[in-house]
């Protein structure tokens, strides 16, 4: 009798236990991450990089897998502890390159395409960074970081490697600069450029002695500090190799004058520029299957890093060029060609969305693919497209199509355990009248356990950028399920400034940042009130990042009527510091119409800093030590300001992150923190 109870207690206690939860921060961190998603030469296979958390460890751990393009189980081929990840396909399909590291230097290694033991072929003294595979599979392209220079030594990277290796009695720890990049992004400058090399596989498999293509140029290829291969390219015949680089000469933290370079593969001439007409930025180069013609993505504007990117073809035997698809008022990405070359595939932000379309070559007449959520990632087959999806709802998984981007098919489900368990928020995209009259468009994510007959506290989150935009996306930093989770409504806007509604939409900020955006953000509020009756406008909060920490900023001391509380992370409060202290100088001065000195009124018309007399709402403040791209300065004068003001705030400094906090524990930490400062001022119970 004893025993029967025993078992009813257990049975009537499983189904409490399996009961789904809301999404939270740590199943944000601990989803299963897909990406670089690569086709197999006969299109049978796909093969994938997948990043798995140890939270334990506190990082993530990548590794290679593969998935029959009709579905099925996929299957890992390199072992978790090798970190492995940027996986190629070989020329005949039989193996896979991908980069690891060995004896504590990241090296090129192969495995074969059914999986087996992997084996390193670089044993270089130096990381390679990334690596493109020549048409014929015979040799590879690769980037370095090298002293500049090193260029002119018989062993390039030997020598890098010399200097590197500080000697010991060595105590002197200065560094003495002569011009920017002082530091980028997070890290400083020690001279070193990422370089382009190239070398041949010996009969072994193992690679040989590398040649530098890109000699004493001084700029980094790919860019940092987020390039990758798709900045450089072999010609179909494996002679020439293409990539991209900025002009340093004419002062790097104030240029985004990239030009397209070519170069012999076997080193034996200098680089030629081909776009030194164009003062502004030319990227992601791509020559055609037949060799005849280099596609290109152009700007126009100099020193502006958020201008259109136009889709340009070079007629490489004439010279000529022009503009596919001028009248796509769209920003390309990163393209691809399909197999008969008459067809140009790319993604880029639209309406709320992150499309895969198709440019016909010859009429440049666009068609949108695949259009609901994000396409984070694709590969062209001659008769199918690999597409790597997410969505609101949904994290990153793998899809095929026909070339039309039709018939879309899943064939991986690598979250899909987690996701039975968990709830997540409804959400719903609206538009409303905003400045000036213009569409603006928006979202409303409703909080987990969604009643209609109640009202729910609000989070307003304001994207960063500011040229981006809030999309329909699953995002690891800025997800609205984290505050769905938490029991809050999400209200988000799209304001002048965000990308996917034509260029002009985009430019619309510049000079603006508090003027136009703050009243879509006003007009925007009021709208999502009236459409959603389940907003408690009495408990609502503003949080947001980089431009969207500007806002919340200058929302403090401009528009802090219906808040109870801010969150600002590393956002701007002095607009004419930032000026300065910035690594990426264009930015500022394109923003504010010129230099800190030349144009002082620009940069004081709508700075933060001139109105913390009206600040009256709690504040926390986040900073990323390691963030250069809006220094610790900043979040340390607006916490001293709201403390100095008597304004209830804190502040929250991670140490060991830069603009974005990667690392899961401090992920978690972060939502925690502003879970707690949002529930605290909305009054909203800690479960």
């Amino acid at each position: 009798m004893k025993s029967l109870t025993v078992v009813s207690m257990l049975i009537f206690a499983l189904p409490a236990l399996a009961a789904p939860q809301p999404f939270d921060a740590k199943d944000l961190v601990m989803m299963d991450r897909v990406g670089d998603a690569q086709l197999s030469p006969d299109g049978r296979t796909a093969v994938f990089q997948l990043r798995e958390t140890d939270y334990a460890a506190n990082k993530g751990k990548t590794s290679i897998w593969a998935v029959s393009m009709a579905g099925g189980k996929p299957t890992r081929l390199t072992d978790a502890g090798l970190n492995a990840n940027t996986p190629r396909w070989s020329v005949d399909g039989e193996s896979l390159y991908f980069l690891a590291t060995k004896d504590d230097v990241n090296q090129l290694w192969r495995v074969g395409a059914a999986g087996g033991e992997a084996e390193a072929v670089a044993t270089l003294a130096l990381d390679i960074g990334s690596y493109k595979l020549s048409p014929d599979g015979r040799s590879v392209a690769f980037s370095v970081d090298l002293f500049v220079d090193c260029a002119t030594d018989a062993a390039p990277i030997a020598c890098t490697k010399r200097r590197l290796d500080k000697p010991e009695d060595d105590k002197a720890s200065g560094m003495l600069f002569s011009g920017g990049f002082v530091r980028h992004w997070d890290q400083w400058m020690d001279g070193r450029r990422s370089q382009l090399l190239v070398a041949a596989f010996n009969a072994d498999g193992k690679l040989g002695q590398p040649k530098l293509l890109t000699g004493s140029m001084d700029g980094d290829v790919p860019s940092k500090p987020f390039g990758d291969d798709a900045e450089y390219a072999f010609s179909p015949d494996g002679s020439t190799v293409y990539f991209d680089v900025r002009n340093v000469k004419t002062g790097e933290p104030w240029s985004t004058n990239f030009d397209i370079y070519s170069v012999p593969a076997d080193g034996s001439a200098a680089p030629v520029n081909h776009t030194a007409e164009n003062k502004a930025w030319d990227a992601n180069p791509l020559p055609s299957r037949d060799g005849k013609t280099l596609y290109y993505l152009a700007m126009k504007r100099p020193r502006f890093e958020a201008d259109r990117f136009a889709i340009m073809a070079l007629d490489l035997a004439s010279g000529e060029r022009r503009e596919v698809a001028s009248g796509w008022d769209r920003s390309a990405g990163a393209l691809k060609e399909s197999a008969d070359g008459k067809t140009l595939y790319t993604t880029t932000d639209d309406n709320g969305q992150h499309p895969l379309f198709a440019i016909d070559v010859a009429s440049g007449k666009v068609s949108k693919l695949v259009g609901d959520g994000q396409v984070a990632g694709f590969d062209v087959g001659s008769n199918a497209l690999l597409i790597a999806r997410n969505d609101l709802k949904h994290p990153t998984d793998l899809y095929t199509a026909d070339l039309r981007g039709r018939n879309l098919k899943q064939i991986t489900r690598f979250n899909a355990a987690r996701l039975k368990d968990l709830r997540m928020g409804d959400f719903e995209f609206f538009t409303f009248k905003g400045a000036e009259g213009a569409t603006v468009q928006g979202y409303v994510v409703k909080p987990v356990g969604f009643k209609s007959s109640r009202k729910y506290p609000v989070a307003f989150i304001i994207h960063g950028g500011p040229q981006g935009a809030m999309t329909n996306d699953f995002h690891y930093r800025w997800n609205p399920q984290t505050y769905a989770g938490q029991g809050f409504a999400v209200v988000t806007i799209n304001f002048h400034g965000s990308t996917g509604y034509g260029q002009a939409f985009t430019d619309s900020i510049s000079q603006d940042w508090g003027g136009k955006p703050l009243e879509d953000l006003k007009l925007g509020w009021a709208a999502a009130l009236k459409k959603y009756p389940f907003l408690d406008s009495s408990r609502a909060c503003a949080l947001g990042a980089s431009y969207g920490g500007y806002m919340v900023n200058w929302i403090a001391g401009n528009w802090n009527e219906p808040w109870k509380c801010l969150v600002t992370h590393d956002g701007v409060f002095d607009t004419r510091a930032m000026g300065y202290e910035t690594e990426e100088l264009w930015f500022s001065e394109w923003e504010n119409g010129g230099t800190v000195y030349d144009n002082p009124e620009a940069y004081e018309k709508y700075n933060p800093l001139n109105h913390v007399k009206d600040w009256t709402v709690p504040m926390l403040i986040v900073q990323g030590d390691k963030d250069f791209r809006i220094p610790t300065s900043q979040g340390l004068a607006a916490f001293n300001a709201a403390q100095r003001r008597g304004i209830p705030s804190e502040l929250l400094v991670f140490k060991d992150e830069n603009h974005w906090v990667l690392k899961p524990h401090n992920s978690v930490q972060w939502h925690n923190t502003v879970n707690a400062w949002l529930k605290r001022w909305t009054s909203v119970p800690a479960k």
